[in-house]
């Protein structure tokens, strides 16, 4: 940010970084007066008063303002040599180029936020002018109460016969709201390029919250550019409560049961009692109730192309904790991150009442105490990421690897339950017949066999032999000591039934 644009003449003068931005505050309050209702000027250093290189953000109040300015500045402002006219004063060294503009520049201005601007008229209204109509590139609105764009829609009138027209940019929830309510022929004359009757003066840019991210790339991804040297990406915020069917809020969990209304509710039923019965046949329609919406404001990070350096702007925003619907911890996880990165030089945010003022008459705004806790909120998100990098550093020079570490398997062999949650495999039964050990011939040394799976019928498993394969395992059996038990005759042929022990 810039509060003076002279650079120091002393040779022995400490030389610090340039800033990368100018912010103009034309107003800061939001009303009764309507001289100092919110409007911003933003732009980059490095384009130096360049055409279309000055982003106004928000505009309750704004040409009458940048008269104002040069009112009070214009007289200090040096004159330019013309030829061998030696009542001319020597003018100052002004880094801009040659001003945009069918005249040639005549004055440089010396003091006040317009230093070092080169202009092309001597009276302050033609030089505010020419700074509406040539300077200034985009209206960057966070919401469309009227002490944030009273200022630019009266301001319109001053467009007629320019070579371009202003960008209007917003969440589509603004926009809607300005095109609907503002430049729609009744409030205003259309000047848009949309709708019945647009005019074309004014164009619409609907931004996305959060960033359009098939946008920029690296640092820059999500923004979209404004004007010359300055991109930005917006995140929508809570504004208090909104009871308006048209406006397009955000909508909360606490609703009002639709179609109940107590007071007609008591007068139909006095009614009732005094006829004596209830008329079922006529029905009984109460007017709906509006569900409450938490009113859509925005926060936008404004990017310098040239440095990569960012400003936080805040429209008006009310506390989280307050919230119908709390927004912005989002704004300040986003703003951590470059805070940490050492992008972010600079947060503008509203307070608009003492702390005196109670929760319950905020108005969609802060006190002192709440904007302490949503800086709280921010400082404890910074200092995580700052724990999290010191912890990576500390990993890296000890040697210890900064991946996670993979979970052991148990000693015995068998996985974890987590890891393989599929049955166990069964073996086949055997298509032979199974020998049976007595308990003498089982040696200390012999393995003994592991238990039956519970998924297992307990009972022994039955094989079918003929006459034939009986006599042969007889045999076997009694020469191995074996045990077989006959079974009773059953469709013609003899079966036998051996028990075995199960797999």
């Amino acid at each position: 940010m810039k509060a003076d644009g002279r650079r120091s003449a002393d040779a022995g003068a400490v030389q610090t970084a340039s800033p990368a931005f100018q912010i103009i505050v034309l107003g800061a309050g939001g009303g009764p007066n309507e001289d100092n209702v919110t409007g911003l000027l933003v732009r980059s250093t490095a384009t130096q008063w360049t055409r279309d290189s000055i982003l106004a953000v928000d505009a309750g109040v704004h040409l009458a303002a940048i008269i104002k300015i040069f009112e009070e500045h214009l007289p200090q402002a040096t004159l330019r040599n013309q030829g061998n006219n030696s009542s001319a004063a020597t003018p100052i060294r002004c880094d801009t180029p040659t001003a945009h503009d069918s005249a040639k520049p005549k004055l440089c201005m010396v003091t006040g936020p317009f230093a070092n601007l080169q202009l092309p008229y001597e009276t302050a209204k033609a030089n505010a002018t020419y700074v509406f109509r040539s300077l200034i590139s985009t209206y960057l609105i966070t919401h469309p109460h009227l002490d944030h764009v009273a200022g630019f829609a009266i301001n319109t009138a001053a467009l007629q016969q320019t070579l371009r027209r202003k960008r209007v940019a917003a969440l589509p929830s603004t926009i809607d709201a300005i095109k609907e309510h503002i430049f729609n022929g009744i409030i205003w004359p259309n000047l848009s390029d949309e709708g019945d009757g647009a005019v074309g003066f004014v164009s619409y840019d609907r931004l996305v919250d959060g960033g359009n991210v098939a946008l920029g790339d690296g640092e820059g991804r999500g923004y979209i550019e404004v004007c010359d040297g300055l991109a930005v990406k917006g995140w929508s915020v809570s504004h208090g409560e909104c009871m308006n069917h048209n406006h397009k809020g955000s909508y909360s969990s606490e609703s009002t049961e639709a179609g109940y209304s107590p007071y007609y509710s008591r007068r139909h039923s006095r009614k009732d009692r005094s006829s004596g019965s209830i008329d079922s046949s006529r029905s009984q329609t109460f007017p709906q109730l509006p569900e409450k919406k938490a009113y859509d404001s925005a926060a936008y990070f404004l990017r310098d192309e040239h440095t990569g350096k960012e400003v936080l702007i805040f429209g008006d925003v009310e506390p989280d904790s307050v919230s119908l619907n709390p927004r912005t911890a989002r704004v300040w996880q986003d703003a951590a991150a470059k805070l940490s990165a050492g992008l972010l030089t600079g947060i503008f945010i509203e307070c608009s009442y003492d702390d005196s003022q109670p929760d319950g008459m905020l108005f969609g705004h802060l006190t002192p105490r709440h904007l302490v806790v949503e800086l709280g909120v921010l400082a404890k998100m910074v200092r995580g990421l700052a724990a999290a990098a010191s912890h990576d550093v500390d990993d890296g020079s000890s040697g210890r690897p900064s991946s996670p570490r993979k979970r052991k398997r148990p000693s015995n062999g068998h996985k974890l339950p987590a890891e393989d949650s599929s049955p166990p495999l069964r073996r086949p039964p055997s298509r032979h017949p199974v020998r049976r050990r007595t308990r003498s011939s089982v040696s200390p040394s012999t393995p003994v066999p592991p238990p039956a799976s519970p998924r297992r019928n307990l009972s022994s498993e039955m094989m079918t032999l003929t006459p034939t394969e009986d006599s042969e395992l007889r045999a076997i059996a009694e020469e191995n000591d074996g045990v077989h038990h006959r079974a009773p005759k059953g469709n013609g042929k003899q079966q036998t039934t051996i028990s075995r022990p199960l797999e």
